[in-house]
């Protein structure tokens, strides 16, 4: 069984996606990601994330059977394209250097065939990098978040204790006050070795593991 990615090109019309679903799960595939939108000239675009197709050619002319859908594209799954991804949130001259440290690592990684992909948000204030970390949760593929400021707590902490626990994301933390530092994996004091542990924790061409070294560790 395979991952794909569907693009599926369908007129705007209520309940087209209730027919997609039921065709996909008559297949046994799951949904792992799903975003759609509709375009200027009202044709709706569904983009589906799929798990553990069998036979994917049946599944795709069985789709294309719906009378509302007009076109599906098969694409290579998006963990395939992109692979994993690492997302750095916090103040901007942190992040800017645990990115630098992280873009340079996973180029490392990716030449000997990682996929392994960046995305970095500068924030300030307590409420808008809380949501920021309680968000990921929601985002596709993402292994690691790395939090980069000089002080963290209050809300930003229960959005990670949140996310923690409703995921294995492995959260790293700069070395600051604040009690996030209490629920990171691990702890870091200088940016750019963050970034580059970020890396080092979910590639698979690395030696190192946080996962299955136990302990919270200190850098």
């Amino acid at each position: 069984m395979n991952d794909y990615t569907l693009t599926i090109k369908t007129t705007e019309k209520k309940g087209v996606l209730d027919d997609i679903t039921d065709v996909i799960t008559s297949h046994g595939a799951n949904i792992s990601y799903v975003h759609l939108f509709v375009e200027k000239n009202n044709v709706g675009s569904i983009n589906l994330e799929l798990e553990h197709v069998e036979n994917i050619d049946d599944l795709v002319s069985d789709l294309e059977n719906i009378s509302e859908v007009k076109s599906v594209e098969l694409h290579g799954s998006q963990l395939d394209i992109y692979g994993k991804r690492i997302i750095i949130v916090g103040g901007g001259a942190q992040v800017a250097q645990v990115a630098k440290g992280a873009i340079t690592e996973a180029d490392r990684h990716n030449i000997r065939g990682e996929r392994i992909s960046i995305d970095t948000i500068p924030l300030v204030g307590e409420k808008n990098i809380a949501e920021a970390v309680e968000a990921v949760s929601r985002l596709p593929r993402v292994s690691a978040l790395v939090l980069a400021g000089s002080l963290m707590g209050g809300e930003i902490t229960n959005a990670v204790k949140k996310v923690k626990e409703q995921s294995n994301l492995i959260v790293i933390s700069l070395n600051m006050p604040g009690s996030v530092t209490r629920y990171a994996d691990l702890i870091i004091t200088d940016p750019i070795q963050a970034g580059v542990l970020a890396v080092m924790s979910v590639a698979d061409t690395a030696v190192f593991n946080i996962k299955r070294l136990g302990d919270k560790i200190r850098y």
